[in-house]
């Protein structure tokens, strides 16, 4: 999957025109960072991968569809996407993957104990998310309003801006996204 997220990070610069250079500035992330993700020599964090789907207008879910074989209407456990950033101890698994005509996806994400992810900025602005706590504790921070959750709350939110979620048990943390596009 690796290597197919790198061609497809290469042709969206390319179907926009960009050289690296412009997209580093459009994004914030370094040109040698670019050229390794779009080369397939690292796989990108989820906080860069966050940057890119911003500049080019999807959601993560949505880029990462893009990579995957057709999408079915049945998703066995299986065969439902996994990425890790092992960096950030973070895990997403696409239990519902984007489809074409369809606005909302379902994500399972699992943090490791103390992972701390933070956001910039929404891949797409307004964007609609319902988190669910499954197991463990979560710290997610909203406009600079930190919500504390525990097994079983749900927070809503609509995304303008940074948003950081943090594992807040010994344990990690894993939830259940539930995305819907403005």
């Amino acid at each position: 999957m690796d290597a197919r997220l790198a061609a497809r990070l290469a042709e969206l610069r390319a179907e926009h025109g960009w050289s690296l250079g412009e997209l580093a500035e459009r994004s914030g992330v370094s040109r040698s960072t670019l050229s390794r993700a779009e080369r397939a020599e690292t796989s990108p964090t989820a906080a860069v991968l966050n940057r890119l789907c911003a500049v080019y207008g999807r959601t993560m879910s949505r880029l990462l569809s893009e990579v995957e074989a057709e999408p079915a209407l049945l998703v066995r456990a299986a065969e439902q996407p996994r990425w890790e950033d092992r960096t950030a101890g973070f895990v997403r698994r696409s239990v519902s993957p984007p489809h074409a005509g369809l606005r909302g996806e379902l994500v399972e994400g699992r943090l490791t104990a103390g992972a701390d992810i933070a956001y910039d900025r929404p891949p797409v602005p307004g964007l609609e998310q319902h988190v669910w706590v499954l197991e463990g504790a979560l710290e997610i921070t909203v406009r600079d309003v930190a919500h504390h959750l525990v097994t079983g709350d749900c927070l809503r939110m609509r995304v303008w801006g940074p948003t950081r979620f943090r594992s807040e048990g010994p344990e990690g943390a894993r939830y259940a996204l539930a995305v819907v596009l403005p």
